[in-house]
């Protein structure tokens, strides 16, 4: 998922802040352990529930939420429809989930999640996740999103030839590229064009099919049947 360079805004001595979401003391004990070990990356604050998310944002400022899915009194889909509501520049969200099938998931990535992890992934992923979400140019975990979509969204219906339209054919051939987690660094290189050129092309995108992020344009292209999640 990452590269070269790719995090070199953290090597200026950026320290990445991140709230840590999750009913299980454990899991935050084992999480806070490996992210404060990072010389880019420090917890700021922990909840214990959803319910708690919004205030714990308002006191700490964190730049990236590791919500669980799955909590006894608000679960991480509401969490994070309420973070997006509250509007302003939310954090970027990653849900955490037991099970990649897990249909809370992709309820969650619809609400505004920006990508998920797994309770198991290797403590050098779970690190490398929030570098990419942070630097906001690729998804995290192209592949098990995909998967997700084919599951979930059937695609089709008249929902999204409206902005299907809307696209030029380099724009369509970005919105494709960035549902397979390519970079923008990798787009420009595969499409011939200047890094700038594919920032812009990004942005038009977005603004076309109202998406937040990368992610919430890659769901809508599933959805929508602009992408076919087995292609």
């Amino acid at each position: 998922m990452a590269h070269g360079g790719v995090f070199a805004a953290n090597v200026r001595g950026v320290t990445t802040k991140v709230l840590l979401v999750d009913d299980e003391r454990l899991i935050r004990a084992g999480l806070a352990a490996i992210i404060n070990a990072e010389p880019d990356l420090t917890v700021v604050g922990e909840a214990a529930d959803g319910a708690e998310v919004p205030d714990a944002v308002a006191r700490t400022a964190p730049d990236v939420v590791l919500m669980d899915v799955r909590m006894p009194r608000l679960d991480g889909i509401q969490a994070t429809r309420r973070l997006i509501a509250a509007g302003g520049t939310p954090p970027k969200i990653i849900v955490v989930t037991t099970f990649e099938n897990d249909e809370y998931v992709y309820d969650a990535l619809k609400a505004g999640a920006d990508g998920f992890l797994l309770k198991r992934t290797r403590p050098e992923e779970i690190l490398q996740g929030i570098r990419t979400v942070v630097h906001g140019e690729s998804l995290l975990f192209p592949a098990a999103i995909r998967a997700l979509a084919a599951e979930h969204a059937p695609g089709g219906g008249a929902a999204g030839a409206e902005w299907h339209g809307r696209l030029t054919e380099r724009e369509a051939d970005v919105l494709r590229l960035m549902a397979r987690g390519r970079s923008n660094a990798e787009i420009a290189a595969e499409l011939f064009v200047s890094p700038q050129t594919v920032k812009t092309h990004v942005g038009n995108v977005l603004a076309k099919l109202q998406a937040r992020d990368r992610t919430q344009a890659v769901i809508l292209a599933y959805e929508t049947g602009f992408i076919s999640p087995g292609a």
